[in-house]
């Protein structure tokens, strides 16, 4: 699937994995570790997505993030599953979708398949809004592109000779 804006940008299509997880189909970056030994402290999580500990932390209290594995001490573990969801939730962020309708999508996707037309909804309802931010971003960028050339072409006035 392509967007056209001023150029085709690959977009990744979501799939929910048998954990129930709605994940981007081709992770942007690849996994520090392989299925299976993926389990990583939320120090680790946060360097490699650059979330602090706090705001995971937060994530997961509002409910933006499935419940997360503890280990037999009571620490976090996240899984590649995890990272993918992060690295999606970071793409909704980037579009202003707001943490509202994040929680809305995550809570939508945990009742399952029957909810799929309103995740949709949400999606689209947030391309609407990205396309229309688009838009006013590029009349901005003809307006500064004029500006530019305008001082491009301007001559400097001679300056005058001090008395």
């Amino acid at each position: 699937m392509t967007v056209t804006v001023t150029e085709t940008v690959k977009v990744t299509e979501t799939q929910t994995t048998s954990a129930g997880v709605d994940t981007c189909a081709s992770a942007p970056r690849p996994h520090p570790r392989p299925e299976g030994q993926d389990r990583y402290t939320i120090s680790e999580v946060a360097a490699f997505t650059g979330l602090s500990a706090h705001t995971l932390r937060w994530y997961e209290r509002i409910g933006l993030m499935s419940h997360v594995d503890r280990s037999h001490t009571g620490q976090r573990r996240f899984t590649n599953a995890d990272l993918d969801w992060l690295g999606f939730v970071g793409k909704l962020r980037l579009t202003g979708m707001p943490v509202a309708d994040m929680v809305r999508y995550a809570e939508l996707l945990r009742e399952g398949d029957h909810t799929f037309d309103e995740r949709k909804e949400l999606l689209e309802a947030t391309r609407r809004d990205v396309r229309t931010r688009i838009a006013e971003l590029q009349d901005t960028l003809a307006v500064l592109d004029y500006k530019i050339e305008f001082y491009a072409g301007a001559q400097r006035a001679p300056e005058r000779p001090s008395a």
